[in-house]
């Protein structure tokens, strides 16, 4: 045991001595440098694969990402949930600068991007850099992050490594997070199928599951609609709220009729209520005869203060809750009873081989390719995704086609 504990702990010293080596390394090649449209990608690509020891480096980090304020976040690393701004080497980080006809300092701006996004896809932090200092702002734990911060220089970057650690150790803890409340939230909505079940009057008939499966998703597309900025915050909470349980069958008609209805054909005398609903296109809720049960007290509790009110649907991975959810709407798993769904890591020894490895590899030769300026490599990533949302992927376990987009 103590041999054991002994060679634990010469492992973890030799990786970091590496990991010191390597910022070593990077500090020297980065030192006087740093401009702010043309190296950005390769400063964070650098620092992130080769210091850090990231995997998923080119999924996991976006660049150039346009906001609603008609800026570009320069980037953001997905899993830490976190945006950098990136300044030339010359620029100074407490300085305002004009953008979008105001005067603010970098990290007013990213705030400003951060604070533009949906619920789900705003940071807990920012970064911003200018080559040489890096500034840390924690937007969750800090109450004044413009002015509490946490603050390094390149050259100290070595003996601070630990302080940007979290950019790459947060993806297992996320994921054990996002894993238990996917499940939890399938469980619930396992439980709203069961009581909506009941209330149809032949639920074993093949009308009545196709018609109940349609409602759950529905009401689940909905919820994370919510969350990503596509319906306003609590909007189906605040419509139903107010409506007594025997209403609820009707509002609902009247609600999924409203979101396949586009704007042009819309009803002006709509109540405010549905008007703060978008027009949904797709065909989700084309079907204007699907069955709706009538709603208990005890359905409309769980639907609006559990799973809507009570859960937060933006720590949700789609990928694991759809699985989770399609075992729900499922007949032969519902009857043998529990809840079943293929983990991301089991999905990736499937896909990677199958065609996901070969699209990474392009990606990344894109990226990296030497001597490209950034207006032509924008316009190879852009025939890039392109080819990703013209791909088309046969799934022969479930007869059914998954197209990319």
């Amino acid at each position: 045991m103590l041999i054991a504990v002994w060679d634990t702990k010469r492992m973890v010293k030799a990786n970091h001595g590496q990991r010191v080596a390597a910022a070593q390394e990077f500090v020297q090649r980065w030192k006087g440098r740093g401009y702010e449209k043309g190296e950005t990608h390769t400063f964070w690509l650098d620092l992130l694969t080769n210091v850090f020891g990231m995997e998923d480096v080119t999924t996991n980090v976006l660049f150039e990402q346009a906001t609603v304020s008609r800026g570009y976040i320069d980037a953001i690393v997905v899993d830490a949930k976190t945006f950098i701004e990136q300044k030339s080497l010359s620029v100074d980080l407490d300085k305002p600068e004009l953008r979008q006809d105001e005067l603010v300092t970098p990290f007013e701006q990213a705030k400003r991007y951060a604070d533009a996004q949906p619920n789900v896809q705003r940071p807990d932090t920012i970064i911003v850099c200018n080559f040489y200092e890096f500034r840390i702002h924690d937007l969750i734990e800090e109450r004044y992050p413009a002015h509490n911060y946490t603050s390094f220089t390149l050259d100290e970057l070595p003996d601070q490594l630990q302080l940007l650690d979290f950019l790459v150790d947060s993806t297992a803890q996320r994921r054990q997070r996002q894993t238990a409340a996917s499940v939890d939230a399938g469980e619930l909505i396992g439980r709203l199928y069961d009581l909506l079940s009941q209330q149809y009057m032949d639920p074993e008939s093949e009308a009545a599951q196709h018609s109940l499966n349609v409602l759950c998703v529905r009401l689940v597309f909905c919820l994370f609609a919510e969350d990503a900025g596509v319906f306003e915050k609590w909007a189906l909470y605040y419509y139903l709220s107010d409506i007594p349980a025997r209403q609820v069958r009707i509002a609902l008609r009247e609600l999924f009729e409203h979101l396949d209805t586009p704007p042009a054909d819309r009803d002006p005398y709509a109540s405010d209520q549905l008007k703060a609903f978008p027009y949904v296109n797709g065909g989700l809720f084309a079907d204007h005869d699907v069955e709706i049960p009538q709603f208990t007290d005890e359905i409309v509790r769980l639907l609006l203060d559990e799973i809507s009110y009570g859960t937060n649907w933006a720590n949700i991975s789609p990928t694991i809750f759809g699985g989770v959810f399609e075992s729900t709407l499922n007949p032969e798993t519902r009857h043998a009873g529990g809840m079943h769904y293929t983990s991301p890591e089991n999905i990736h020894r499937v896909i990677d081989p199958a065609f996901l490895d070969e699209l990474t590899q392009e990606l990344e030769a894109i990226i990296h390719e030497p001597g490209v300026g950034v207006i032509t490599r924008r316009n190879n990533l852009r025939r890039y995704q392109d080819k990703i949302a013209s791909l088309t992927f046969f799934d022969p376990t479930v007869m059914r086609k998954l197209v990319l987009s």
